[in-house]
Formats: structure tokens, C-alpha cells, sequence
């Protein structure tokens, strides 16, 4: 069974350390980074990234700039875009597929959920 290796964009490492910890756990192969600019190099360069975890607020470049961005990428037009963010206010799903996320999940992440939403790619 080949592993589905996804993106986590995230600046704050204690975010990325439980995720990917998490998710290697369940047999996915992950990569990461801590800034929009890095992710996008990395996905420009690496066309087996199935799905991308984007904290949407983040300094420089947030998630809602991004995703459009990586939607652009030729070989990543279709990938999976999941928005994670402390948002959980009204309207911030809205708001993060109207950037073109695929799914959204609020921190703290429900591990149960977002391994659902992985089940989709």
C-alpha cells in the first residue's frame, strides 16, 4: 500500500510536531513547513503531495493568499486543500472554502475528523 503523503503548512512548530506525529501514526507520509513562501517551493517541486493541512493565519502570507496560489501550481490544481484554523467563528468556513479550500477543521484538531476528511483523497 503505497502512503499518502500530504503538506502541513504551519508557523508554529508545537502545530506541526502533534500533526505529523499523528498522521505518521496512521500511515501517511508528511512533510512540512512553517511558512506559505516554503510551501509553495516545495509544491512546485514535488507533484506526489496529495493533500495539503494550511494554518490559515499565519504572518507574511496567510492561508487565505496561499490557497489560490497553490490552486494555480499546474500539478496541484486538484489537490486536496484542507484549512485549518483557531477560527471557528460563524462564517470562517465560509470564508476559507470561498479561498478555495476542499475542507476546513478547527484547532484543536479532532483527530477523528480529520482523519474522515483524509479518507476523501
Amino acid at each position: 500500500m503505497n502512503k499518502k503523503r500530504l503538506l502541513i503548512i504551519d508557523d508554529d512548530s508545537r502545530n506541526i510536531f502533534a500533526l505529523e506525529n499523528t498522521l505518521r501514526a496512521k500511515s501517511f507520509d508528511c512533510l512540512s513547513c512553517q511558512s506559505a513562501e516554503e510551501a509553495l517551493k516545495i509544491l512546485n517541486s514535488d507533484k506526489n503531495i496529495k493533500a495539503v493541512l494550511i494554518d490559515m493565519m499565519m504572518p507574511d502570507m496567510d492561508g487565505y493568499e496561499a490557497i489560490p496560489l497553490i490552486k494555480k501550481i499546474p500539478s496541484h490544481e486538484s489537490t486536496f486543500i484542507i484549512a485549518v484554523t483557531a477560527q471557528a467563528m460563524a462564517g470562517d468556513k465560509e470564508k476559507c472554502m470561498e479561498a478555495g479550500a476542499d475542507d476546513y477543521i478547527s484547532k484543536p484538531v479532532d483527530v477523528d475528523k480529520l482523519l474522515l476528511i483524509l479518507s476523501k483523497i
